[in-house]
Order: structure tokens, then sequence, then C-alpha cells
């Protein structure tokens, strides 16, 4: 039997997202939902852009506390070409942690976990290769925004 590659990672671009306040929901049939307007930000690294205003964090709040993570925004390159960008993710830790985080306070990254699947779609053919890949990221939820490293896997 031959043995498959062990994956590894690659730095390959910065996000930055500019939130503006949290609209809770309450609980549906889902379970307890939030949103978090996006309101801009930019990436950087292997393609550079504008995140436009538009898109939206929608969180479920599982009983244990977790919040399952499902964003979608739209960024557009300086040529004026638009990259789908889809994440999916957990943000987890102890409750006091998590509800300072909900508060706006800083909180120590290693305090809890956060990571995202990150998926990217886009009709520019300079960036077809990014639609080749799968894209992991560790992510910091700040006051106003959310910043996140994404690494390509190998």
């Amino acid at each position: 039997m031959t043995t498959a590659p062990t994956p590894g990672l690659e730095p390959a671009f910065d996000v930055e997202v500019e939130l503006a306040p949290l609209q809770d929901h309450g609980t549906t049939r889902a379970g307890h939902r939030r949103v978090v307007p996006i309101t801009g930000g930019r990436v950087r690294g292997l393609f550079t852009a504008d995140i436009l205003p538009g898109g939206g964090d929608w969180q479920l709040v599982r009983p244990d506390g977790a919040i399952e993570i499902s964003a979608r925004y739209t960024a557009r390159t300086p040529d004026d070409e638009y990259v789908n960008i889809r994440t999916f993710g957990v943000r987890s830790g102890p409750p006091e942690v998590l509800q300072a985080l909900l508060a706006g306070a800083a909180v120590d990254v290693t305090a809890y976990y956060f990571r995202l699947s990150v998926h990217l779609e886009t009709a520019a053919p300079a960036l077809d290769a990014l639609q080749q890949s799968i894209f992991v990221a560790s992510a910091v939820r700040d006051a106003d925004r959310v910043h996140y490293r994404a690494f390509r896997v190998t």
C-alpha cells in the first residue's frame, strides 16, 4: 500500500475583516443565532484586495458555548477583479473568555480556540490557482475586527 503524503502548511495571506456591532437574533429553531455585519477590510499576501461592505458572519452559539462561524464576503483586487471568500470554523474556550470577547475586551489569543477553513472563488484568470488549494486559518477576535493568517495546505 502506498502511503499518502503528509500535508504541510505554507503561509498564504493575511486578512483583516472590519465588523459592525453584533446583531443577536435570539434562539431560533437552529439554536442561538447571531449575525455580525462585515463593513470592510483588506487581504495581503498571495493576492491583494479590499474587502467590500455587505458581507456577514452568521454565528450559531452551541449549547456548550462554542460558536460555529459561517462568513461570506467579497474582496476586490486593484485590477477590479472579485474574490468571493467563505469561511467556516469554530471559536471556543472557557465561558468567561468567550464572554470577555463578546464584551469587546482584549483577550490573550492563547486563552481561546478560533480556527477556520477558507474557501476562495473567482473568475479572475490571474487568481485561478487560489481555487486549486485548500486553506486553513488561525484567527483572532478583537472588539471591532477579526484578523487571520491563512495557510495553504500542501
